[in-house]
């Protein structure tokens, strides 16, 4: 099937193996000091390993390739989550976690809990917010700046309202669980339909939530259009 895959240049690839723990469907390997996909059907072709490349070794490509298989993932996941420990000194040869660390359960401690009632004003302007339920064009989005959230954010981030939703057109999405393909061709019709000024990306800190940058440059090439972005990378800790 036409799709879009993984595309591993090795004359660039230095084999740091920082593009692995990225990829939380554990498609890419260190072979003989190149990264390398290791097969078609476990890139789902999100791009999560793409930012974490310092030399622009990979790149997300469209062709004919097996078709993504979930329950493939699941069993590479199964045999990589139980490691066997062996030698070598690049950080990425050393055993890890390969699951998505988005989905790794743990208790967080929070100092700044407090009985003490804050009102906030909510900075929203618009209804409703999901990038799959906005019109392509409306009159809030016009010339407007607008965040480009994931859907964990407001809830990881206390000032989501006041740092980073104020004065903005806003557009939620997850990255890891829904569908983005959609999502890329909308994003570039409200791009194009409403002379946005700039995006702001507000994403979580883990690899799965990359998808959001891969989904505004897809929309952005197709919209032909160049505009302002700004990365916004929230800690699970808020």
């Amino acid at each position: 099937m036409l799709r879009k895959i993984v595309e591993i240049n090795e004359d660039l690839c230095n084999g740091c193996g920082l593009c692995i723990p990225a990829c939380h469907e554990g498609a890419i390997e260190i072979v003989d000091g190149k990264a390398k996909l290791l097969a078609e059907k476990l890139c789902d072709g999100l791009g999560d390993c793409l930012g974490e490349c310092p030399q622009g070794a990979i790149q997300i490509i469209e062709r004919q390739a097996d078709e993504f298989c979930e329950e493939a993932v699941q069993e590479r996941l199964k045999e990589l989550n139980s490691p066997q420990p062996f030698g070598g000194g690049c950080p990425g040869s050393q055993p890890q976690f390969f699951g998505c660390p988005g989905s790794m359960a743990r208790s967080l401690t929070n100092d700044n809990n407090s009985d003490e009632d804050v009102e906030i004003k909510s900075a929203l302007r618009q209804w409703p917010v999901q990038l799959s339920l906005v019109p392509t064009k409306a009159p809030y989005f016009e010339k407007a700046d607008l965040l480009f959230a994931a859907d964990c954010v407001p809830i990881a981030y206390p000032n989501f309202h006041q740092k980073l939703l104020r004065g903005k057109a806003v557009a939620i999405a997850c990255p890891k669980l829904d569908d983005v393909e959609p999502y890329i061709y909308k994003l570039a019709e409200i791009i194009k339909n409403n002379d946005i000024q700039s995006i702001t990306i507000a994403r979580m800190e883990v690899p799965c939530c990359g998808g959001l940058n891969m989904i505004v440059r897809e929309a952005l090439q197709l919209a032909a259009i160049d505009i302002p972005i700004i990365e916004e990378i929230i800690t699970i800790q808020g």
